[in-house]
């Protein structure tokens, strides 16, 4: 009976979200707040039904009924309950509700949270909502039905996918969906203000926290994914320029250039044109992550389904969604047209470049990914688009972005003088340089790599340092009182600062490990020690176990240095019977400054064992870097002026009511 009322709940939602995209709108079009009052109500009924029906899923997975479909392929009886639950969202239909769940919970926080927005603004972000929930809604009841009962039930199931049986792939999913669904918040304050016909600093203002919120999650979830391929993969890599990981990091590129152009609009009410355009571009990038990992046309270790069917629905919605927007967008030119005159020299003309830097970086990024299936659709031709061409595209579009950083914060709005912004960062650039010769002077091997990194990422958390200590006064106070008052900054300063000082340390780690990794593949017998740089690593013994769903040889690896034992780490193979797949579990010594890495692999002929070993410096600043980002971004979010609300509209000359709508 859960089940079956998680199945009609699911149906309930999907026709309120076709009231909740029509009523509203019809209301705003009118005047009629009776009407544009059913866009909160109905946000918040679908909200609970869609979460009751996420719950009745849930329920099956925990209870191992096995009378449904879903259950059958992606659970079992012997797996650990957190795989259960995760399980839920762990496969193509499960996700997919968990989607709409996003969805829905972002316009339910509209309605709950949308008192400071016009009554016509709010009801016309809720109606698109609700029509992004009518799409996506029809996807999962025509095609990807999560309720699908079967006639007779097995005793047990097939077993989740056993790359996703690790607590990173449990969190990681939900983070990204959270990051990609928020990204329907910008796009839906974009096409209401088109529809509108009015784009301004409150406006600017009220897209921001959406926005930042949706980057925040998208930060968390990238992070969680590279953090899980790095020690659950075996490979030793962080990054691999996956079509499913680019995926992720277009639209958080183009959410990251949107947060910086909706500062101009609120500061200035400049760059309507633009911002508008990145809110669209921002979901419209979401919506190609979710066609690539749901269609099948690109190979991913991370794809989820391979039907034909679904990838042209989703494909039909990408179309629908930015064909529509993109015709309203060049249709309201009229309306978004620039007020702020600003000089090359200013701070808008930086953010502006930095912009466009991302942006650029981004469509580099996706051509990367999609342009293996452009060459086998009209050149019939088989590539292969890897890390070496998407390293060298993408690093100078990093490095641009890090040169700049520091610089703009300290520009004036409207007109600037560069040599008067420079003078407070002639310490740190000193700095950064003296840190990257030293770097260069003290390695091993003539890497240009590390000195490069290290001057960029020590540039950057100089630059925000230095942004703060600006905003303090002047030279005469004394710093007492400067200290004091940089407490008593402005949560969004400081989140600023922290979000750029993230970037920089993540930087610094990306540099320093490639420029420095040692690798070692061996063959070794147990109780043979063998060197990898400055460590002495040695096979103690190697036994055979039992987990709960699984069997594992377990292998005891001694690091010692100098004589002295410096970790015992276990690294396993599991074999998962239900799937008949092995898995790779690394072990790592974690370390600020180096992480030592070690595999075990298959047994050889003559009795031994291969092994695998990486020293890895400053490999745990990348992902250290991505928390002080996510950090930076929440004490951003925490700022009172998004706390006590969004500023109030200038009053300007009414629009009528046939061109505003």
């Amino acid at each position: 009976m859960i089940i079956e009322l998680g199945h009609v709940a699911l149906i309930l939602a999907f026709l309120l979200s076709l009231v909740q995209a029509t009523v509203p709108l019809v209301g705003a079009h009118k005047g009629w707040s009776g009407w544009m009052a059913v866009g909160s109500a109905a946000a918040t009924a679908q909200f609970l039904l869609i979460f009751y029906a996420f719950l009745a899923l849930t329920y099956a997975f925990v209870t191992s009924d096995f009378s449904l479909k879903l259950v059958i392929e992606n659970s079992h009886t012997l797996k650990p309950m957190l795989y259960k639950v995760a399980g839920v969202w762990g496969n193509h239909e499960g996700s997919m509700l968990l989607w709409v769940l996003i969805l829905a919970g972002f316009g339910a926080c509209a309605a709950w949270f949308g008192d400071n927005l016009p009554a016509t603004l709010r009801a016309r972000v809720l109606a698109v909502q609700g029509a992004i929930g009518v799409g996506f809604y029809a996807f999962i009841l025509f095609t990807s039905n999560p309720f699908t009962r079967v006639a007779v039930p097995p005793f047990d199931g097939g077993d989740l996918n056993p790359l996703l049986q690790d607590p990173g792939l449990a969190f990681h999913p939900p983070f990204l969906y959270l990051g990609y669904v928020g990204l329907s918040m910008a796009f839906s304050f974009a096409v209401a203000a088109l529809i509108e016909g009015r784009v301004d600093a409150a406006w600017g203002r009220w897209v921001r926290p959406w926005t930042l919120a949706a980057w925040i999650f998208l930060t968390i979830g990238i992070a969680l994914g590279s953090w899980w391929a790095y020690y659950e993969l075996g490979w030793g890599g962080y990054w691999f320029w996956d079509p499913v990981e680019n995926a992720s990091f277009m639209p958080w590129l183009i959410a990251a250039a949107l947060l910086h152009s909706a500062v101009v609009v609120e500061k200035r009410e400049s760059l309507k044109a633009w911002t508008i355009l990145l809110a669209i571009l921002a979901f419209g990038f979401s919506l190609i992550g979710t066609f690539i990992v749901r269609s099948g046309v690109l190979t991913s270790v991370h794809a989820f389904a391979t039907d034909p069917e679904r990838g042209v629905f989703i494909l039909a919605l990408l179309g629908l969604f930015m064909g529509g927007a993109l015709t309203l967008f060049a249709a309201r030119a009229n309306v978004l047209s620039s007020k702020g005159v600003f000089g090359v020299v200013s701070r808008e003309s930086a953010l502006v470049f930095n912009n466009i830097l991302l942006a650029v970086a981004s469509f580099v990024v996706f051509v990367g990914t999609i342009w293996p299936l452009i060459a086998e659709l009209f050149f019939d031709r088989k590539l292969s688009v890897g890390a070496p061409f998407f390293d060298t595209a993408f690093t100078p579009f990093v490095i641009a972005i890090a040169l700049l950083l520091p610089i703009g914060p300290l520009l004036p709005w409207k007109r600037a003088k560069l040599s008067k912004a420079l003078r407070p960062l002639r310490a740190g650039l000193l700095l950064a340089v003296a840190l990257a010769l030293l770097v260069w002077a003290i390695q091993s091997e003539r890497s240009i790599m590390a000195p490069i990194g290290v001057f960029l990422g020590s540039w950057v958390l100089v630059g925000a340092a230095t942004d703060l200590w600006q905003r303090t006064g002047s030279k005469r106070q004394s710093i007492q009182e400067r200290l004091g008052r940089m407490l008593r900054l402005p949560r969004g300063d400081w989140g600023r600062s922290v979000a750029h000082s993230g970037f920089g340390v993540t930087i610094l780690g990306i540099s320093m490990l490639t420029a420095w990794e040692q690798e070692d593949i061996r063959v070794t017998q147990v109780g043979e020690p063998f060197t990898v740089g400055a460590y002495e690593i040695t096979l103690a013994d190697v036994t055979q176990g039992q987990g709960p769903n699984y069997s594992t040889i377990l292998a005891e690896m001694q690091v010692s240095k100098a004589g002295k034992t410096v970790a015992v780490l276990y690294p396993e193979k599991r074999v998962y019977p239900v799937q008949g797949m092995p898995t790779t579990e690394a072990a790592i010594d974690n370390g600020f400054l180096r992480d030592i890495y070690v595999v075990i692999g298959d047994p050889q002929i003559d009795g031994g064992w291969a092994v695998r070993t990486y020293i890895k410096p400053f490999a745990n600043w990348i992902w250290a870097g991505a928390i002080i980002m996510a950090f930076g971004g929440g004490l951003s979010l925490s700022d009172r002026r998004y706390r006590v609300g969004a500023v109030s509209r200038r009053k300007l000359i009414p629009v009528a009511p046939q061109a505003a709508e």
